[in-house]
């Protein structure tokens, strides 16, 4: 494993991370588009909060050389000498909830430009089966005029990265590596297990590596639309699902999985890249959808929920304010793409109501452009006729104990 030189690319919730664990030990460059992102990484602060400020500067370097340490920079010419190159961009859906591979197609090109012959390009980025060998790597070699498995070779990692969880960092959590040949495999593998503290798995291809990523996070959607469903059954029958599921848990064998909005760039989409995978090869996929369906109905599920509270106690809804105490896909993360929180509060507005915002973790800017939508960052002093608590941030324990002991305030809880 000597003169190994590593090219991140895609410095996002994945990215970062990986590339700050990697330069502890090797030189890194790390590669983003966004040169906002690149400039506030260079000053040692790291806006998605996934690496603390303290351990970013700790491995940051002013030029890019030969010993470990990481340089992040926007210029192309600064990953021409790397060797290994890891793409770590977003793979969103479209409108259509149909994969969309543009980002990394426009990271393979990236890599194209730069790759040289021995050079290995590994995928972390989720995606369904083949899509590394079939879609991506024939974009590199178009670009580069290399020939895969002959001048440069591949590897697939899948990232397994957890958004505002502290505890399951990248090094603690086991890693699955793959290569194109036998011996590309070893090598992914070697360079991994020289930073991952919980070690490895190497898959036998590629494409077993890509299927196992893409059901871990189906084979959790599929748990949560059930319970989800649980809880629209159990509403009905006036039963606390959560005590439910608290004495079902009692036994031992019994899988813990709690009501929620499923958004994110990872439960909430993968399931997708599944299902059109399966249905190129004539397949239906019955239960993947099915789960969809019902995860993606809850944001209207909930709306209808508190205006149903709303019109039992007798408040008006059409005109009534409504506090809706967070925005990001989950709590303690300042991530908002793909929030379902939006859905909540789109099926709130047909109904004419005033809606206000407080999440103390999301960029404003940031919301504001994904969605159109204005939020507060400091707790309104405003009455309010209900309040939704949409994401259970650690600052709403105290906040969601006051509105409760508030008699004329609805308060809508999904969790």
């Amino acid at each position: 494993m000597n003169n190994i030189k590593i090219a991140i690319i895609g410095l996002g919730y994945v990215g970062l991370p990986l590339a700050r664990l990697f330069a502890t030990k090797y030189p890194v460059v790390g590669f983003d588009i966004n040169k906002r992102r690149i400039e506030e990484l260079r000053t040692g602060r790291d806006v998605t909060l996934e690496v603390d400020d303290s351990d970013l500067k700790a491995v940051l370097k002013q030029v890019s050389g030969g010993d470990a340490g990481l340089f992040c920079s926007d210029e192309l010419d600064d990953i021409r000498d790397c060797n290994y190159y890891i793409v770590t961009v977003p793979t969103p859906v479209d409108k259509n909830n149909c994969p969309d591979l543009n980002p990394l197609f426009k990271a393979s090109q990236t890599v194209g430009k730069v790759i040289k012959k021995g050079d290995i390009i590994i995928y972390e980025s989720t995606v369904y089966p083949g899509a590394t060998e079939e879609d991506c790597i024939p974009v590199v070699e178009r670009v580069s005029g290399l020939k895969y498995n002959v001048d440069f070779y591949a590897g697939y990692s899948p990232e397994r990265i957890n958004p505002g969880d502290k505890e399951h960092t990248v090094e603690k959590i086991k890693k699955v590596t793959s290569g194109s040949t036998p011996e590309t495999g070893r090598l992914v593998d070697q360079l991994y297990s020289s930073v991952i503290k919980a070690g490895t798995h190497l898959a036998p291809t590629i494409r077993v590596a890509e299927a196992a990523k893409v059901i871990e996070n189906s084979q959790r959607d599929i748990n949560i639309a059930f319970v989800n469903e649980l809880k629209k059954i159990f509403d009905r029958m006036d039963i606390d699902t959560n005590a439910v599921l608290e004495a079902a848990g009692t036994k031992w064998n019994f899988l813990h999985f709690k009501p929620g909005l499923v958004g994110g760039h990872c439960i909430g989409v993968d399931p997708y890249y599944l299902a059109q995978k399966a249905q190129q090869y004539g397949y239906h996929p019955e239960i993947i959808l099915a789960g969809r369906r019902l995860n993606d109905s809850m944001g209207e599920y909930v709306a209808s929920q508190v205006v149903k509270k709303m019109i039992k106690r007798g408040i008006q809804v059409k005109g009534a304010n409504i506090l809706v105490l967070g925005i990001t896909f989950k709590e303690n993360c300042p991530d908002v793409r793909n929030t379902k929180v939006v859905d909540v509060i789109r099926e709130l507005k047909e109904y004419e109501t005033n809606i206000t915002i407080y999440d103390p973790w999301a960029n404003p800017e940031e919301v504001k452009h994904e969605y159109g939508l204005d939020i507060l960052t400091e707790m309104p002093q405003d009455k309010f006729d209900a309040v939704v608590l949409a994401v259970t941030h650690k600052e709403f324990e105290e906040i969601n104990t006051l509105f409760l002991q508030k008699e004329n305030t609805i308060t809508y809880k999904l969790k």
